[in-house]
């Protein structure tokens, strides 16, 4: 087995002697054994992470088990899957040392650090896991569409306008008011789409849409009762009201175990949604404006690294 370490220094941030001393955990392990087959690589911006896994896979025997490991958080988590994609003989191993680890959570509530055990990690078996199929690109824990990835995506685009010295205060007051404006603005809250799930008809108006994979997002609740095994996805749609009332839908459900009176949900394998104006998307931590999207679960097909016969949980 080849052991590919890919690892997001981004995560690390002013802690870089925890780097170091995950490195040194690794070099010492593979140390210790007869034929060490190990690289431990650095990803340096969105989708490195991607070649870098392509290039070691070009360099093994065929069909010989590559496992990588995500050494960070959410970020490189979704590039080394979209690497591992469509690979034969590939395992995803999780390393949650990032600001936000969403996916990790479905194993269960504090039981992040034992995947930071290097040699735990190395020395555990996989669990068969769905993916996300949307485009040509593949996630592991959810999706969205509607108000949330707007307001992300209209955050992102007034970053990369800011010069130099702006305050992270006056980027927090702006986005406050963005999305505080935004529930007035009923091209987003009120969004009619033509939806298909599953051959059915679910068109209508629309604040949100989430497709989910996992129980946590964004260290949040996504779906009490999504398991990431089980073969189906979990869809929520959120019918449109009004700004208060969407306001306070989707804070309801970012908080709770019970759905919201404006939410329906359903499980589901493929969701086809068009519509005639932008569609805002967002796939695990990717940001997209389209006009059609289809996402639609890849059953069993990602082996993911579960430590101690850790099992999926749905909160």
């Amino acid at each position: 087995m080849k052991h590919v370490f890919i690892v997001d220094p981004k995560a690390f941030r002013d802690q870089q002697w925890k780097m170091e001393n995950l490195l040194d955990n690794i070099g010492q392990y593979f140390r210790t054994q007869e034929r060490p087959d190990f690289s431990t690589l650095f990803s340096h911006y969105p989708r490195d992470a991607i070649r870098l896994i392509q290039k070691q896979v070009d360099e093994v025997e065929p069909f010989e088990t590559v496992r990588v490991y995500a050494i960070g958080g959410d970020d490189i988590l979704f590039d080394c899957l979209n690497g591992i994609a469509g690979l034969p003989s590939m395992e995803l191993a999780i390393a949650p040392y990032g600001f936000t680890n969403s996916f990790i959570r479905a194993f269960g509530e504090k039981k992040a650090d034992q995947f930071k055990d290097i040699v735990t990690l190395i020395d555990a078996d996989t669990i068969p896991t769905d993916m996300i199929q949307v485009g040509n690109m593949y996630a592991l824990n959810g999706c969205s569409v509607g108000l949330t990835p707007a307001n992300a995506i209209k955050l992102r685009n007034f970053r990369g306008k800011l010069s130099g010295g702006i305050s992270q205060y006056v980027i927090g007051v702006w986005y406050l008011l963005y999305k505080l404006t935004s529930l007035f603005n009923r091209e987003v809250i009120a969004h009619n789409y033509a939806i298909t799930i599953d051959g059915e008809d679910y068109s209508g108006n629309y604040s949100q849409i989430n497709i989910v994979n996992a129980p946590y997002y964004d260290r949040q609740n996504a779906l009490a009762g999504a398991l990431p095994d089980d073969g189906l996805l979990d869809v929520v749609l959120f019918k449109s009201v009004s700004p208060l009332a969407t306001s306070m839908s989707i804070n309801k459900y970012l908080r709770g175990r019970k759905l919201p009176s404006n939410c329906i949900r359903l499980q589901a394998r493929k969701i086809e949604i068009k519509s005639d104006k932008p569609i805002y998307i967002q796939t695990d931590t990717e940001f997209l404006v389209d006009t059609s999207i289809t996402f639609e679960v890849v059953p069993g097909t990602v082996q993911v690294v579960a430590v101690n016969n850790l099992v999926y949980q749905g909160f």
